[in-house]
């Protein structure tokens, strides 16, 4: 199945945000994926594409955002952190506005992925109500959230065990606060891994993602989508 790329924007904060709207097949309306990086970027690590590539191939519409956009940086540096984390998520809310307007795009049939920086906006940003599904990538459990106790939807915890960046006890402390709210959800550590995976268990997580995202964004009968899962990548 052909996968497309399209170069598309909305604005944030006065601000043009670029969007990678990947997706394969037709004009019909689909669920969709929106889909944070992390604090590498876009513009030295493809793997955030070919992720997107992967998931676009079993059926669902991505956007991909480029949210440090509205901050005017390619990379997240740790002395800018924690002063734009609140703007990028302001982005992300705007963005899910964004997408929900798309004709393509069933609004109530949203999924976030979001890759360590990413995972932590997409922690916050999925306590709204269009957010069916989250999958955490790596990511930190975000400042002082979960004070606010916000709500969670069904949500894929992934990790590396060896993560030197964003330790595993990131992943294992949010198993606990879902498991204590009684919300759905699924955790996977991979042994000897770090922060990103690679070869075999990155082909394992896309795999689980697409699973993840069939069991709860059905399609309108209530069947899971019907496509195949991708090839490693």
């Amino acid at each position: 199945m052909t996968v497309t790329t399209q170069k598309l924007s909305f604005s944030s904060g006065d601000t043009t945000i670029l969007v990678e709207a990947i997706a394969s097949g037709g004009e019909d309306r689909r669920p969709a994926v929106l889909m944070l990086h992390g604090a590498d970027g876009l513009k030295v690590n493809t793997r955030y594409r070919e992720g997107a590539h992967a998931f676009a191939a079993a059926g669902y519409r991505v956007y991909l955002i480029h949210y440090l956009d509205r901050t005017e940086e390619w990379h997240a540096s740790l002395a800018t952190l924690f002063q734009n984390f609140n703007p990028w998520l302001e982005t992300v809310g705007d963005a899910l506005d964004w997408m929900s307007q798309q004709p393509e795009v069933d609004a109530e049939r949203i999924g976030i992925v979001g890759v360590s920086l990413g995972a932590a906006l997409g922690l916050i940003a999925s306590s709204d109500p269009r957010v069916k599904a989250l999958i955490a990538y790596y990511g930190p459990l975000p400042f002082g959230t979960f004070t606010r106790e916000p709500r969670l939807p069904p949500t894929l915890i992934l990790h590396g065990a060896l993560d030197a960046v964003v330790p595993v006890a990131n992943a294992y402390a949010l198993d606990a606060l879902l498991t204590r709210r009684a919300v759905t959800h699924d955790i996977h550590i991979y042994p000897g891994q770090g922060h990103g995976f690679r070869g075999k268990a990155q082909a394992d997580a896309i795999q689980r993602v697409i699973a993840f995202l069939r069991t709860h964004m059905p399609d309108d009968t209530g069947s899971p989508v019907n496509s195949p899962l991708p090839v490693e990548v």
